[in-house]
């Protein structure tokens, strides 16, 4: 098993069902996942060498192998509901688990029934590596990330749960009646964990309905100390390489991985308001080393003014460390109380980057190549 793997899922699956798995049980499943490949059309027998599935589950002594199969028996009799609109589908997450003594491999296979939830998935859906999940010691901590990566790039910048719903979700319905215990038990838990070992973290703000907290606003923002110096990965024939931005522009797609086709399709969906090629998105993506947030804020920042080669502007100042906040504008008080000047943002840039010759500014200063003439 590889933690690059990588756990696909539809958003609809994440969103609309609910079910109650160990912590063990969840990384079976999670970890079976990322076995699925891209191109199958059925699900096919996923095979765990027995030592991994023995450490992936936590059993240390070898000579327990007969803790396997109860660990799958038991595994096979739990149920996930799915709401599909009128229709509430019950379905045991394995079709099959087998275990042959001194083969050294045990073979599990999905139920067909999660077919549309997991197999040939070309739009609204989450993925991510299986190594966010693998060192998790809260059982809910793995199903809040799934809904918080699931709505990553929300557009208002933060997704609102209410608190009955994601008790649902989380199958706490009965636990934690106190919201102050749900809180500390699930949501911080959580929150520290993800922030640890994910790619995401999270701050909440509660909701409250007269004095009672009804919903939590979840805003979700990439943790970059996870993500900033990891790769992208570029496969090759025998092995996997970084990935330059020279190196994509060159490379066919079709040997684009997996994740990084997701991540570039990301990156067209932050840039909704301009077309641009799959290769100039991987060009963005790779320049700011996968970091979406800040796409999202370069991108927002200037998508909507008159930049000379937007493209080339994007993947200069998504690179880490290029971009700068813009300051709030407070208004004015005793100490600014002054009109600002205003700046024609692409005219500025063509004189600090050297493009112009002989122009003239708003204010009538003639430029001449960096020498200035009054």
């Amino acid at each position: 098993m590889d933690e690059n793997y990588i756990v696909k899922k539809s958003n609809y699956f994440i969103m609309n069902s609910n079910y109650d798995l160990s912590l063990q049980e969840q990384k079976i499943i999670l970890t079976l996942a990322s076995l699925v490949r891209k191109d199958d059309e059925e699900f096919k027998p996923y095979k765990f060498k027995i030592a991994e599935f023995m450490e992936l589950v936590g059993v240390e002594d070898k000579s327990k192998y007969t803790e396997i199969p109860k660990i799958t028996r038991e595994l096979m009799k739990k149920v996930l509901e799915i709401q599909e609109g009128n229709t509430l589908l019950q379905v045991a997450w394995l079709n099959s688990a087998r275990y042959e003594k001194g083969s050294g491999m045990v073979t599990l296979k999905f139920s067909p029934d999660l077919k549309p939830y997991m197999l040939q998935l070309k739009e609204k859906f989450t993925q991510y590596q299986l190594a966010n999940i693998l060192s998790m010691k809260s059982k809910y901590s793995s199903r809040v990330y799934e809904i918080l990566k699931c709505n990553e790039f929300k557009k208002q910048g933060y997704i609102e749960i209410e608190i009955d719903e994601l008790r649902k979700l989380l199958k706490t319905e009965g636990m934690y009646h106190q919201y102050q215990d749900f809180k500390r038990k699930i949501i911080i838990q959580t929150q520290k964990e993800l922030k640890k070992l994910t790619d995401i973290s999270f701050e909440f703000e509660e909701i409250k309905t007269g004095r009672k907290v009804t919903s939590l606003k979840f805003y979700i923002k990439a943790n970059n100390s996870k993500t900033a110096n990891k790769p992208l990965m570029l496969p090759t024939a025998d092995n996997e390489i970084s990935a330059t931005v020279t190196e994509l522009e060159e490379a066919p797609l079709e040997k684009i991985s997996e994740d990084m086709a997701f991540g570039f399709k990301n990156v067209q969906s932050i840039m909704n308001e301009h077309t641009i090629s799959d290769r100039e998105a991987l060009a963005i993506l790779t320049s700011s080393n996968g970091d979406f947030n800040v796409i999202k804020k370069v991108y927002d920042n200037g998508k909507n003014k008159e930049i000379p080669n937007f493209i080339g502007w994007m993947i200069s100042m998504v690179k880490p460390g290029a971009y700068i906040e813009p300051k709030k504008n407070y208004g004015k008080d005793s100490f600014n109380n002054y009109d600002q000047r205003i700046y024609d943002y692409s005219d500025l840039e063509r004189k600090l980057l050297g493009w112009d010759k002989n122009e003239t500014d708003d204010a009538g200063k003639n430029f001449n190549q960096g020498n200035m003439n009054v």
